[in-house]
């Protein structure tokens, strides 16, 4: 690919996603692409683009990040964001935040400061200060969460993470990864977490290096899946590391695989410097969609293992 290609790949999470969702979760992965592809076809840059995509699935109530959060064990909202531009390797990230509509712009003012990362109470403070957009927590309740957290209340089982992660295999966490015409990269992650988490447990998605990770050296990536499992294994950089010598479809596969150690699922989406795209996953189903100057629009969603 030419130095004035420009691509935007998006994820819609990585799990058994239940068939009566699949329409939903594809189209809405494929409305947020547009909307990182209209960035870019203006001109704009990368990390303007993931984050204008992240944003609409965050106010989209489909998945599991802003509006369509799961809720926690005590029924509230704490959202996780992480942004980070391949340009300078600037980072951003937000982690059990409350009464913020979009984490991932919060995010993205945390990158444009000082500090790399912002928590919980702090966090909500910090918007404040930044004029990042505030509501009522309770605003980012759905009523299909709602539904399930009382079902999940009625039941309850002590090992939340394996209900969660072993009966479906991941979640709907949303992530982002753009090249734009300069030849930069970005890579964002958003999520509301495992339904029924305990209060103040975060995943990967904000971690630098776990949940996402930019580099115009290598590529971008974003991932999805069992945080307490792609932790320990990096895999945003693991996967970003392999680009380095190997087409981004092979490395997502080779870094997916380092899950198997620690018994892991999930899913991860890249981009390369060159403009070359990589989406892999081991869950029943991922939801995506991804496009460049080089290539027509896609909608993907496909059934079965990578």
């Amino acid at each position: 690919m030419s130095r004035s290609s420009s691509v935007i790949v998006v994820h819609g999470g990585a799990f058994d996603i239940p068939r009566e969702e699949r329409d939903a979760h594809r189209d809405g992965c494929h409305e947020a692409m547009e909307a990182g592809w209209t960035v870019l076809a203006a001109g704009g840059s990368a990390l303007d683009a993931v984050e204008g995509a992240l944003r609409l699935m965050e106010d989209s109530g489909i998945f599991g990040a802003g509006r369509g959060s799961s809720l926690n064990e005590d029924g509230t909202v704490e959202l996780d964001a992480g942004i980070m531009d391949g340009t300078d390797l600037a980072v951003g990230s937000v982690a059990a935040v409350q009464g913020v509509p979009h984490p991932v712009t919060l995010a993205r003012r945390v990158l444009e400061s000082e500090f790399a990362v912002v928590v919980g109470h702090g966090a909500a403070r910090f918007a404040e200060r930044t004029g990042v957009e505030r509501c009522d927590s309770a605003e980012l309740i759905s009523d299909r969460e709602r539904r399930r957290w009382e079902e999940r209340r009625s039941q309850p089982d002590p090992d939340w993470a394996v209900t969660m992660f072993g009966a479906r295999g991941g979640g709907d966490t949303v992530g982002a990864v753009a090249l734009d015409f300069r030849g930069n990269v970005a890579a964002a992650t958003s999520t509301g977490g495992a339904p029924f988490k305990p209060s103040g447990r975060v995943g990967d998605s904000p971690l630098i290096g776990a949940g996402l990770y930019a580099d115009n050296a290598t590529g971008a990536v974003s991932t999805t899946g069992h945080g307490e499992r792609i932790i320990p294994v990096v895999l945003a950089k693991t996967a970003a590391d392999m680009m380095s010598a190997l087409h981004p479809q092979a490395a997502v596969e080779r870094a997916l695989a380092t899950l198997g150690r620690v018994d892991g699922l999930g899913g991860l989406i890249a981009v390369d410097r060159h403009g070359r795209v990589g989406v892999a996953w081991n869950t029943p189903t991922m939801a995506f969609a991804l496009r460049s100057s080089d290539e027509a629009s896609g909608r993907v969603e496909r059934s079965g293992p990578a």
